[in-house]
């Protein structure tokens, strides 16, 4: 287990789960995650940012979005969800939006109510233990999953 700051992560077979506390409403974390307007302010590692083209929050709806890096690049991205259980669940597969990705993976959110504060779990599951190494070791994950979090809590302080 890796823990960076409040969020802790665990690298296990051919899943990232990534587990942080948040003294905010699960309502106020289910709002941040779950509409444009607040996603597009945290999602992402520091210095990225993302401009949305469509986004359909239900079953079988589809987010696409291009994400830009600091440098510049630009990441495309699309979401479809799987299933939505507000404010308890989200279950989703994250692909580059390319046909047939073999780097696309499921993730499933669980907001948990703890007293006055939430937490939150992130399982991310890869197709191997070899595509969740790649991604790690290319893309960052960990660290990266630790910032966007870091910056979802900035997000919440913001729309109290």
């Amino acid at each position: 287990m890796i823990t960076n700051n409040k969020t802790s992560v665990e690298v296990e077979g051919k899943e990232i789960i990534v587990k942080r506390v948040f003294n905010a409403s699960r309502n106020l974390i289910w709002k941040a995650w779950s509409q444009p307007e607040h996603l597009k302010n945290w999602w992402g590692p520091n210095g990225f940012s993302i401009t949305t083209s469509e986004f359909e929050m239900k079953p079988g709806g589809i987010w696409r979005f291009i994400m830009k890096g600091p440098d510049g690049v630009e990441y495309p991205n699309k979401i479809t969800f799987k299933e939505i259980v507000k404010p308890e669940r989200l279950v989703y597969t994250s692909a580059d939006d390319i046909e047939g990705d073999p780097g696309q993976f499921q993730t499933i959110v669980t907001f948990v109510e703890e007293d006055n504060n939430t937490l939150l779990i992130q399982r991310l599951i890869f197709p191997s233990a070899e595509i969740r190494e790649q991604v790690v070791k290319e893309f960052g994950a960990i660290e990266g999953a630790s910032q966007t979090l870091d910056r979802l809590e900035a997000q919440l302080v913001a729309m109290r």
